[in-house]
Formats: C-alpha cells, structure tokens, sequence
C-alpha cells in the first residue's frame, strides 16, 4: 500500500469567526498519486486546500476543529514558508503571476527557499523541458502572455521550489479545451515521472476524473462522496449532477434541487 502523505481528519473552518465553512472535512492523499477534489463553485474546495498549505489567515479564516498531518506530523501551526520547506506548494486559483515581471523572473521566484545557483538553473532547465512554450516566451512580461502560458507558469513557479507535493487549484479555469488537456497531460507526466503528488480541486469533474487515481466530491463543506476516479466517472448520480449526463438526458447541476441531491446522496 502507497504511504498516505496527507490526513485530513474531521477538520471544521470558520472565518472571522462566525462563519462555518467547511463541516468535518476528512480525506487522504496517497504519495505519488493524483486526488481530485471536485464540486461546484463554494463547495469548498479552494477553502480545504488553504486550510493545507495554512493560507487561511490572509482572509481570517482558521482551523477551529480536526487535525492535518504531512508524513504524521501535525502542520495547522507551520506558516506557508515552512510547508514549502517540507515540500508543499500551493498553485492558487487564478493563477496570480507577477504581471510586471518576465515569465523566467516569474518562475526565478519559485526558488526562493533553494540554495545554490547550480540547484535553482537545473530546475529551470527541468521546468522549460516540461513546458517548451515557457522558453519561447522567457523573456516576455507575463501580463502580456496568454491564460495557457501564465497557468503553466504559475505551475512551474511551484516546481522551482522542487515540491513533492503540489496543491493545484482549478487549473482549468478561464482555459480553452485543448490548452486545458496540455496542462493535464503535463500534470501526468510530473506525477509519472517525477513523482509530484497532486491534490488538485477543479470544477471540470469530466477532465479531472480522467487523470487522477482518486476522486472526493464535495458539496456545502462536506465531503458527500469518494472513490478510485473509474468508479466515479461510471457513478449514475456523479454522471447526472457532475457530468451532464444521466436518466438519457443532459441535464445541468444548477437545475436539480439541493433536496434532490441530499437524498440521493444520503440514499
């Protein structure tokens, strides 16, 4: 059996104090594997992810209840800086790539926390091998570079700092299809090659499922639903409130009632 990297146990989030986010939230994610978290937009995915890499404090959020361990150790109380020590980096949503700097400066900063000039430009050479587009576009201001190309540099900032594991939220956000699938595939071959576990949260439960190894579905700050992704993908009720597809007909998440979904879920 794959070592579990990450635990969430049972953890509850508030923010400035009143507001209850996410309610008992438990999962794992098993080294050199892919875990998609999935759902619709404020079910609480992004918020789970923050609440990992300690992120929270900026929008005065915190872990009131629960526990989240990294390899058995406790890590609610590490600042960013120190889970990027131990291997954890958070790709944010949005990407969020210095628009006044150049794509290389841009990723330069990734390396912070890495010693050694030799260390930080075989990581850069690593990083323009797994995205060729980056080197074509080196030298330009990253505001003036396309979705496609700041997503994948927003991804190799993260592989500067020479991660073992990345959290990456909604990657296919604002992307065409066909740039959404390059950024998946390159996805894979980071976990397959140099074994980069990726907890990733995404609403685009059709393209996640087809890469990862396990899925958590969510809704309201639960956890309603998880699986190997194979089982996910061939679920009845995943296909019609996830999918589009179901009972013959496409049908669309927003229209079938929270009721609805609760009783199936809980059926």
């Amino acid at each position: 059996m794959s070592t579990i990297v990450l635990n969430v146990n049972g953890i509850e989030v508030i923010y400035n104090h009143v507001i209850l986010v996410l309610k008992g939230v438990s999962l794992q994610v098993p080294e050199g594997s892919i875990v998609a978290l999935l759902g619709g937009n404020g079910a609480g995915k992004t918020t789970t992810l923050r609440a990992v890499s300690n992120l929270l404090k900026g929008e005065r959020g915190e872990v009131t209840k629960g526990s989240i361990e990294l390899r058995g150790e406790r890590i609610e109380n590490l600042s960013p800086s120190q889970l990027v020590q131990r291997g954890v980096v958070q790709v944010m949503e949005g990407r969020h790539c210095f628009a006044h700097l150049t794509i290389e400066e841009n990723l330069l900063t990734g390396a912070y926390t890495r010693k050694g000039k030799g260390e930080v430009a075989a990581s850069l050479d690593k990083v323009y091998g797994y995205f060729p587009r980056l080197k074509t576009r080196r030298d330009s201001q990253a505001a003036y570079t396309s979705g496609g190309e700041q997503q994948m540099c927003a991804i190799g900032r993260a592989l500067m700092a020479n991660p073992s594991m990345v959290l990456l939220d909604e990657p296919s956000m604002g992307l065409a299809p066909q740039i959404v699938e390059e950024v998946f595939e390159i996805v894979k071959d980071l976990n397959t090659k140099e074994r980069v576990t990726f907890l990733l949260a995404e609403q685009n439960t059709n393209m996640a499922l087809r890469y990862a190894n396990y899925g958590y579905i969510m809704e309201s700050g639960r956890i309603v639903m998880d699986g190997p992704a194979q089982d996910l993908a061939s679920n009845e009720d995943v296909k019609e409130f996830y999918l589009g597809v179901g009972s013959g007909e496409r049908k669309s998440f927003r229209d079938v009632k929270s009721y609805k979904r609760r009783k199936r879920w809980l059926a």
